[in-house]
C-alpha cells in the first residue's frame, strides 16, 4: 500500500519533495511550519504519516496508516467544528480541479505563470502549485507572503495568483492578468481582474468562480443550504468517514441561495447567524458595509446577548493607524444607508487585532472573548 509522507517545508524546497513523493507513488499530507511543537506533534499523531520530511532530512514515524492507491494529498482542515480532520484528495480530483481552473482563466501554459505565496499548507497555496504542476505552467513560489516579493515577481513574469482579501490591498494588483480571492469575506469594490471564488478543501480550492461553477463541478441550494458534486471532491477523511451523500454530494454547512442570473450568493455558515429582534442577519453582509468606511483597517460583527432583542449586533473594529476610532453613530448610519435598520450595530469595541487564519478568515469562535467585559463607545 501507498505511505502517507508529511512535508513540513516552504517555498521551492517543498515542491521538490512534493514531486519526489508523488514519483515514488506516495501521498503528500502538508504541514504547516508555523505550528508550535506540541501542535505538530498532534497533527501527525492524527494523520499518522509513515514519514516526516523536514529542514533536517527525513525520518520515519511509528505506526503508519498507510492510503489508497491513486491518493495525492491529505490535506489538514478544521473544518466548521474546529476539529482537526484529513481531507483525502486523489489524484484524479487534484487534474479535476487544475484542468477546470485552468480553462476557466484561460491559461497557456506559454505565457502565463503562477505565483504562490499563501501557505503550502492550505489548499488556497497548494492549489497554486498543483494546477501549475499539473498544467505545465511556469511556477514561482514564495516562503510567505510578502508584498514587495509579491510585486517584484509579477514585474518578473507572474501574472496569476491566489490571495486573500488583507493581501490584496497591500499590492498592485493591476501587475497580474488574474488574481483568484478567497479565504475570507470579499470586497464588493475589488478590482476588475479578480476573481471571487467558493470552495472548500474538501472540493480541493474553488469549484465556484463569481457565482458560476467551473466545468465538472455542480452546485444546488436545499432548505437554504448550499451542496456540491463533481469530480474533484474528496474521496474520504483521513479516518476514513465519506461526507458525500450517496449520489456524490457534500453538503457544505454553507448557507446561500441563487440569484436572479443563477448565479451562487453566499450567505455564510449556519453557525454565524445572528437573530436580533426575531430578523436573520448575516454578520459579512454588514462587514461589508463597515469595511468600506474611512478609517476603518479591520471590522468583525457578533452577536452579543440580549434580554430585549435575543442578540444584538457588535461591530470590533481596528482603526487604520492614525485614525481616530470611528463613532458608533456613524456606522449605523452607513449600514442603514444599505441594509436594513436592525443590520446596524448597537455597539462598537475598537480592538488592537481581529482574530484570523492563515488565510485570512475570522476565526469567528474567538470573537466573544473580545466582547465580554469590554467597553464599547
Amino acid at each position: 500500500m501507498p505511505d502517507l509522507v508529511a512535508v513540513d517545508l516552504v517555498g521551492p524546497a517543498f515542491v521538490e519533495a512534493l514531486l519526489r513523493v508523488w514519483s515514488a507513488g506516495d501521498a503528500v499530507l502538508p504541514v504547516d511550519t508555523r505550528l508550535p511543537p506540541a501542535a505538530r506533534a498532534a497533527l501527525l499523531d492524527a494523520m499518522r504519516p509513515a514519514r516526516l520530511v523536514d529542514r533536517s532530512g527525513e525520518c520515519s514515524l511509528p505506526e503508519p496508516l498507510p492510503v489508497e492507491k491513486g491518493d495525492a494529498l491529505v490535506v489538514p482542515t478544521s473544518g466548521s467544528t474546529g476539529a482537526p480532520k484529513g481531507v483525502v484528495l486523489s489524484h484524479g480530483a487534484v487534474s479535476a480541479a487544475a484542468r477546470a481552473t485552468s480553462e476557466r482563466l484561460g491559461v497557456d501554459p506559454r505565457t502565463d505563470r503562477w505565483l504562490a505565496c499563501l501557505p503550502l499548507s492550505h489548499v488556497g497555496g497548494l492549489g497554486v502549485v498543483v494546477r501549475a504542476l499539473l498544467s505545465g505552467t511556469g511556477l514561482d513560489v514564495l516562503d510567505a507572503f510578502d508584498a514587495d516579493r509579491v510585486e517584484e515577481a509579477a514585474r518578473a513574469g507572474a501574472n496569476l495568483v491566489s490571495l486573500v482579501p488583507t493581501a490584496l490591498d497591500r499590492i498592485d494588483a493591476g501587475l497580474f492578468r488574474r488574481i483568484l480571492l478567497g479565504g475570507s469575506a470579499i470586497p464588493v469594490d475589488r478590482p476588475g481582474n479578480t476573481v471571487a471564488t467558493y470552495g472548500l478543501t474538501e472540493t480541493g480550492g474553488g469549484v465556484v468562480y463569481d457565482g458560476v461553477p467551473i466545468d465538472g463541478a455542480e452546485i444546488r441550494v436545499v432548505a437554504g443550504r448550499i451542496e456540491v458534486r463533481g469530480p474533484m471532491l474528496l474521496r474520504a477523511y483521513r479516518d476514513g468517514t465519506v461526507p458525500l451523500d450517496t449520489d456524490g454530494w457534500l453538503s457544505t454547512g454553507d448557507l446561500g441561495h441563487l440569484d436572479e442570473t443563477g448565479r451562487l450568493v453566499v450567505e455564510g455558515r449556519q453557525s454565524e447567524l445572528i437573530i436580533t429582534g426575531g430578523e436573520n442577519v448575516w454578520p459579512t453582509t454588514v462587514e461589508r458595509v463597515l469595511a468600506a468606511q474611512p478609517g476603518i483597517g479591520d471590522v468583525a460583527v457578533v452577536g452579543r446577548p440580549s434580554a430585549e432583542w435575543g442578540e444584538e449586533l457588535v461591530a470590533l473594529v481596528v482603526p487604520v493607524p492614525g485614525s481616530a476610532p470611528p463613532s458608533l453613530e456613524r456606522l449605523r448610519g452607513a449600514v442603514k444607508e444599505r441594509l436594513p435598520a436592525f443590520c446596524a450595530p448597537r455597539d462598537v469595541i475598537v480592538v488592537g487585532s481581529l482574530p484570523r487564519t492563515a488565510l485570512g478568515k475570522l476565526r469567528r469562535a474567538e470573537l466573544p472573548a473580545l466582547v465580554t467585559g469590554a467597553t464599547g463607545r
